[in-house]
């Protein structure tokens, strides 16, 4: 296996990047890596295949997510008021992003709405 810069792996495609960090013993999780997680691991010794663990190790180690409190129907009612207000705003102002998403908001809203209510 030759060796390369750094500068050398920032030019090499990602196809070319996960060919080379193939042949590094050790080396798991290469699909998954984006570019500059295979440039820090070729560069980081150029063979030595503890980089591979490390880089993955941060995409593992997810935070759970917090509980959401489920909203009543009111309080659904009142902010889909609201929402259709910024959506009338955003549709005068002929922003089209925020129409879109506004939108999608209020469709969600509208199906919680209709979900039964959890027995409290």
């Amino acid at each position: 296996m030759a060796v390369h810069t750094a500068e050398e792996l920032q030019h090499m495609t990602v196809k070319e990047l996960r060919e080379l960090a193939k042949e590094l013993p050790g080396a798991t999780g290469i699909h998954s890596m984006k570019k500059d997680e295979l440039v820090v691991l070729l560069s980081a010794g150029n063979g030595g295949g503890e980089a591979a663990p490390k880089a993955t190790a941060a995409k593992k180690a997810k935070q759970p997510k917090a509980e959401k409190k489920p909203r009543t129907k009111s309080e659904i009612k009142s902010l889909l008021g609201e929402l259709h207000k910024a959506k009338d705003s955003a549709q005068a102002a002929k922003d089209r992003t925020k129409t879109e998403m506004l939108r999608r908001r209020i469709n969600r809203l509208k199906k919680q709405s209709r979900k039964p209510q959890a027995a409290a």
